[in-house]
């Protein structure tokens, strides 16, 4: 979607040479300074001012609270098989994947210098006991204990057996320490304004159109080669495209249709891209509709869409077609395909849209609509978040498409929240939507068939599925599960694959090194990404 439009408006520093004149008899004793490094310039998101908020259980907090100054206790990589050791250093199931063990890392401080204690880990959990307002994540619906073990390890104690939910439990609740968060009245709206966290920076300073952090001198990984890292506030998706493509930007995510000519061109020994993968783009049926609940009619749909002028016309070229029913496009899930779902695939081909109808005794009415054995038309309403550019385009190039194989199809443009809402609650035909994305396919397979589907999907058989997987830890059992997902997802359609999105990221290499790319994909590349940005900075290394 074309959203990448909320930045800052950036004055850049530039490194300056500073020399000291000798004063006396001796004007040859110059003696120059060092030369200031430059910092780290990045605009994470398109907004009209940066809110002073570092509360690391805010949903609002500013980019750069997590991740930057607060960690979790371990990094799990979504596009590249790396998972990252942070305040935990190992961990273990154990009775049945019922206890989760995990092993803490000694030896690191809190920017006030005093140590992170396990005290403080368990401390982090339990206040979303307290608080159940903070329990986003909805830890305590999975967990019915911590527990400090000794002064390095602590104990989860599930309900019921959830290995997937490991990512979450330990990569997406920050650990903030305890003498200091027991002191606050209401940790739900307290905007923490001179944070204290592990992390490997630090606050500078605030104000609504620059942040900047400073490398935190007792961070457990050693000092950032990045001394300073500088967050600009842009509102404007042009403006901040014209200051990437004049160097005053080292690093965003910003939707720019000509990329190569806009940015690469300007400075192309430095300007640089990667559009990460992020998951595919789904057509959802409402399978409650007595229409599309039958399968030719999905099938038909599937074959009436050219995947390649959407790649090509709405998306610019960026977001390539999905290839297979299965929709595991991702470099970490390629690993699962099964053998036997490897070689299915979406074509383009209309006539076989159209023949597949005519089987299953559809037969099309004076305006050239097809009318189904009890007298339905084929006429649905595909709905789409106003604004996003690219998807109201690809609707609109599959309403025409569709009318062309006899399948009346009107796009509706909604407001973001009446669209999402009428996608959760079922009040649709057909919606333009995404997926979830994991360490696994099992996060795809969740979403699409799972708890909380849009298309309403329901299944004895991809239920118990489920369930088997979420209980399991063995690697081998994992696959049989995701294969069986596999087969019934290839063979039943129950969302039509569209495209494979990207994740949008610029960068600038001129004054700083080692960022992440398609053949070292070590962490998500975003900046707005949490705490995957910490990961990258911490990558990176200063060319002077």
């Amino acid at each position: 979607m074309k959203y990448g439009s909320t930045i800052l408006s950036v004055l850049a520093p530039v490194a300056l040479m500073a020399t000291v004149a000798g004063c006396g008899s001796a004007p040859s004793s110059q003696a120059s300074a060092p030369v200031q490094q430059h910092p780290l310039i990045v605009v994470p998101g398109l907004q009209s001012a940066f809110l002073d908020n570092f509360n690391p259980f805010s949903s609002s907090a500013l980019t750069g609270t997590l991740g930057l100054i607060y960690e979790p206790l371990f990094y799990f990589n979504t596009v590249g098989p790396q998972v990252y050791p942070l305040l935990g250093k190992s961990y273990q199931w154990s009775q049945g994947n019922t206890v989760l063990t995990v092993d803490l890392r000694t030896g690191a401080k809190w920017s006030n210098g005093k140590p992170v204690t396990a005290s403080d880990v368990v401390y982090s959990y339990t206040i979303l006991q307290k608080y159940p307002s903070l329990d986003v994540n909805g830890v305590w619906a999975k967990i019915s204990s911590v527990k400090e073990v000794n002064s390095s390890t602590i104990q989860f104690v599930f309900k019921s057996p959830d290995v997937p939910f490991l990512q979450t439990l330990l990569g997406s609740i920050y650990i903030v320490p305890e003498s200091i968060w027991s002191q606050v009245s209401n940790p739900a709206q307290d905007t923490n304004p001179t944070p204290i966290g592990s992390g490997p920076y630090v606050l500078k300073t605030f104000n609504a159109e620059t942040v900047t952090f400073k490398a935190n001198p007792t961070y457990w990984g050693g000092v950032p080669k990045v001394k300073t890292v500088e967050y600009l506030d842009y509102s404007g998706n042009e403006s901040a495209t014209l200051a990437l493509a004049s160097g005053k930007i080292d690093w965003t995510s910003l939707f720019i249709p000509n990329v190569d000519k806009v940015f690469v061109s300007k400075n192309p020994q430095y300007n640089k891209y990667w559009f990460s993968p992020a998951g595919p783009l789904m057509l959802y049926p409402n399978l409650k509709n007595p229409l599309l609940s039958q399968l030719p009619v999905r099938e038909a749909i599937a074959y009436a869409i050219n995947r390649t002028e959407l790649w090509k016309v709405g998306e610019y070229g960026y977001e390539p077609p999905a290839t297979s029913p299965t929709s595991l496009a991702l470099p970490l899930e390629k690993s699962w395909l099964a053998p036997s779902e490897s070689h299915a695939s979406l074509s383009y081909n209309p006539s076989k849209a159209v023949s597949l109808l005519e089987q299953a005794g559809y037969k099309k009415n004076a305006q050239g609509i097809f009318v189904s054995p009890s007298g339905q038309p084929l006429q649905f309403t595909i709905v789409v978040p106003t604004g996003w550019t690219d998807w109201d385009e690809d609707c609109s190039l599959m309403s025409t498409e569709l009318q062309a194989v006899g399948i009346k199809a009107t796009v509706e443009q909604l407001a973001f929240g009446a669209y999402y809402s009428d996608l959760s609650t079922g009040n649709y035909t057909l919606g333009m939507s995404w997926t979830d994305m994991g360490t696994t396919p099992y996060y795809l397979y969740r979403g699409l068939l799972g708890q909380g589907n849009f298309e309403q999907w329901s299944n004895t058989t991809t239920a118990n599925d489920l369930a088997a997987f979420k209980a399991s830890s063995s690697s081998s059992q994992q696959h049989q599960l995701i294969n069986q997902l596999e087969s019934i997802t290839a063979k039943q359609l129950p969302a039509i694959p569209l495209l494979n999105s990207v994740n949008w990221y610029e960068y600038s290499d001129q004054y700083f090194t080692g960022w992440p790319n398609p053949s070292n994909p070590y962490a998500a590349p975003q900046p707005y990404t949490d705490p995957a940005e910490a990961i990258v900075i911490t990558h990176l290394t200063p060319r002077n």
